[in-house]
C-alpha cells in the first residue's frame, strides 16, 4: 500500500494511499479494521484501488437484481455492509474510499454524498465531459448513462466504502445485474464519452484520472480539513 504522490494535490490532513489492484474482500476487511481501531486523533485516509472482478451487494440489496446469466455465474458475489444495491467492480474502474471522521469534520452523510458526487462531476468537467448527479438516484450520470456509483457506510461517526468511477473497463458484467437496483440501466465510462482521443497509454491514462480525481475530491473536502 503506497502513498499516492501529493504533487499537484490540495494540501490536506488526509493521507492518500494507492492500493493498486486488490481483491474486494481484502480491502473491505481492511476498511472495517481501520474504522474500528481509529480514535479521535487518527488521521483520515483516502484509499484508491482497482478491484478484481466482483459483484457487491449492499445491505438493502435484493437478490432479484442479480440476474441468472453466464456473466453473473462466473463472477463472485459479496454481501457487504454498505448502503445501496448491487454493483460491479473490475479492472479499469477507479474505486476511491474516503475514510473520514465525519464527527470531527462536522460533516453530515448527505453532505459527504454530495461532495463525492460533485468531485466526480468536477473531474469529468476538466476532461470536457458534461456530467451530473441525480437527486433520486445516487451516483453520477452522463446523459442517462451511469458513469460513477456510490455507496457508503458510517460507523461511530466515521465513513468507509465510497465511489467507483468507470474509466476504461469491460462494461459487459453490468449486463448481469440491475445496476444499483435499476433494470436495464445504461452504463458508460470515461473513454467512451471523452470528447477527444487520449494520447496516453491505458495505464498512464488511468493514473492521470486517479490523480485528477483525488485532487477534485480533496478540493471538495478542504473546507472540512480539520
Amino acid at each position: 500500500m503506497a502513498e499516492l504522490s501529493s504533487d499537484n494535490l490540495v494540501r490536506t490532513p488526509a493521507i492518500v494511499k494507492d492500493l493498486e489492484v486488490m481483491e474486494y474482500s481484502q480491502v473491505w476487511s481492511a476498511m472495517r479494521d481501520f474504522t474500528a481501531q481509529r480514535d479521535a486523533d487518527t488521521q483520515d485516509e483516502i484509499w484508491c484501488v482497482e478491484h478484481l472482478p466482483v459483484y457487491t451487494q449492499g445491505q438493502a440489496g435484493k437478490p432479484e437484481h442479480i440476474l441468472n446469466s453466464p456473466s453473473t455465474r462466473a463472477i463472485p458475489v459479496v454481501q457487504t455492509d454498505r448502503g445501496g444495491q448491487v454493483t460491479y467492480h473490475g479492472p479499469g474502474q477507479l474505486v476511491v474510499y474516503p475514510l473520514l471522521d465525519l464527527k470531527r469534520k462536522k460533516l453530515g452523510v448527505r453532505e459527504l454524498v454530495t461532495k463525492i458526487e460533485n468531485s466526480v462531476v468536477a473531474c469529468l468537467a476538466e476532461l470536457g465531459i458534461d456530467a451530473a448527479a441525480k437527486a433520486d438516484a445516487p451516483g453520477v450520470y452522463v446523459a442517462d448513462a451511469k458513469i460513477a456509483s456510490l455507496g457508503l457506510r458510517v460507523r461511530g461517526g466515521c465513513s468507509f466504502h465510497g465511489v467507483g468511477i468507470n474509466v476504461a473497463m469491460d462494461l459487459s458484467p453490468f449486463l448481469g445485474i440491475n445496476p444499483c437496483g435499476y433494470a436495464a440501466m445504461p452504463m458508460t465510462q470515461i473513454v467512451d464519452v471523452l470528447p477527444h482521443d487520449s494520447t496516453l497509454a491505458p495505464a498512464a491514462f488511468f493514473e492521470r484520472i486517479k490523480k485528477q480525481y483525488v485532487a477534485c475530491l480533496l478540493a471538495q473536502l478542504q473546507a472540512y480539513a480539520v
